[in-house]
């Protein structure tokens, strides 16, 4: 009973996320014709059966190509491109290049919330992503002159618990570094001013492709590799992409970025 409670509690507290998608707000005073134009549209866009597949498998955080989507959705290509058309127009969900690729994920925190107000009503799970990237290369690689992987998404997310970045006002894949920020990556030997002056973006989300969520890139993501390998935290494969962190390694990864030694 206790646990029933609690449920319901818990979807009347993300309920009210419902009337917040695509940076809409409701209010009392607003127009109630233009509130049941935007509510149905909405509704219309998740009641779709292949379109609320979509929505769920992306529900776990991961981003998904228009093929992944297909599959989930069973759909072909053309009717997926409309449905995600369909999703995009809605602002309910938001696409990113990447090299030959367009991964697809929920738009932002308010979208999620508000689809797992109607899951649980449904009484439905999303699906986790299982990646089927070989377990060594997963851990931790090389993406051109910056880090990928489990451990550098690890790292990427603890910059930001730590308040060492930010988002740049007004570019949702583009990072600056905060006074701390600055500080503690100067006490690590990095020079930003130095890395400003480069002609390259300064700092940037990369999506990850085995972990499907971004790693840091850009300038001071290479800044990070080159620091990593100059102190032999990490060696590089001869023959390929693979990172081996030392226990060392991990152990310093652990002290400066709080990244667990056992991520």
């Amino acid at each position: 009973m206790c646990d029933r409670l609690q449920e319901i509690n818990g979807f009347h507290t993300r309920y009210f996320a419902v009337c917040r998608i695509s940076h809409f707000v409701y209010d009392q005073s607003m127009d109630a014709e233009f509130a049941d134009h935007f509510l149905t549209q909405a509704a219309a866009a998740i009641a779709e059966p292949a379109r609320a597949r979509m929505l769920c498998s992306l529900m776990d955080g991961a981003a998904r190509t228009g093929t992944e989507l297909a599959a989930i959705a069973e759909v072909g290509a053309s009717t997926t491109s409309v449905h995600l058309a369909k999703l995009k127009q809605q602002n309910l969900i938001k696409v990113q290049a990447q090299g030959r690729h367009r991964y697809y994920s929920i738009a932002e925190p308010r979208v999620a919330a508000a689809l797992e107000a109607l899951m649980v009503l449904g009484g439905s799970r999303p699906k986790p992503f299982v990646p089927t990237t070989p377990p060594r290369l997963r851990m931790a690689r090389t993406c051109y002159d910056h880090m990928a992987g489990t451990l550098a998404v690890a790292l990427h997310d603890k910059l930001f618990e730590a308040g060492w970045l930010q988002l740049r006002l007004g570019r949702e894949d583009d990072y600056e570094l905060t006074t701390d920020g600055e500080r503690q990556l100067a006490a690590l030997g990095i020079d930003t001013q130095d890395l400003r002056r480069r002609r390259r973006r300064f700092a940037c989300a990369c999506l990850d492709w085995s972990e499907r969520r971004p790693h840091l890139g850009g300038a001071a993501g290479a800044a990070l590799l080159e620091l990593v390998l100059r102190l032999k935290w990490a060696n590089k494969d001869l023959d390929g992409r693979g990172l081996r962190f030392t226990s060392r390694g991990r152990e310093a990864l652990a002290k400066h970025f709080g990244v667990p030694a056992k991520t």
